[in-house]
């Protein structure tokens, strides 16, 4: 899935959007994506400006977005602009290695169980070998006035 399908699926845009492709999705089972880290994204002008590193929130949100793709494949749905994924609650964040402009995540989410509308995912990002970070997601989509 290129940028132009991606921006069909989520309602994020720069500079929240973090899914560039999609390798691979097995429907309602797991997704594989990546995030191009780029020296040109202006949370690097203060995080940290002698030594620029991605926040780890920024990862999570990174693996919310290739969840909420995963979710909306899952269910056959494209989001309007009434529809919002939220999250609902991270459980055993880690953080494992520094994510640096150059670098490459990818971004690899597996469903765990949807209940009562709540969608419960294990998440990890990668760079390379190595994982960056990884968390159990819980998410919810809303539709909103």
């Amino acid at each position: 899935m290129d940028i132009h399908q991606i921006l069909k699926k989520l309602p994020h845009r720069y500079p929240i959007l973090l899914v560039d492709r999609v390798l691979e999705i097995e429907r309602g089972k797991r997704i594989r994506a990546i995030k191009n880290v780029s020296i040109n994204e202006p949370q690097f002008l203060g995080h940290f400006p002698h030594r620029p590193v991605m926040p780890g929130v920024l990862m999570l949100e990174a693996l919310a977005q290739a969840a909420a793709i995963l979710a909306f494949d899952m269910q056959g749905v494209t989001p309007d602009d009434k529809t919002v994924y939220y999250f609902a609650g991270i459980d055993g964040a880690r953080f494992k290695r520094p994510v640096e402009p150059g670098d490459q995540l990818i971004l690899e989410v597996e469903l765990d169980r949807v209940r009562a509308g709540i969608f419960k995912f294990r998440a990890k990002a990668m760079v390379g070998e190595e994982v960056a970070t990884e968390a159990e997601l819980m998410c919810t989509m809303r539709t909103v006035a």
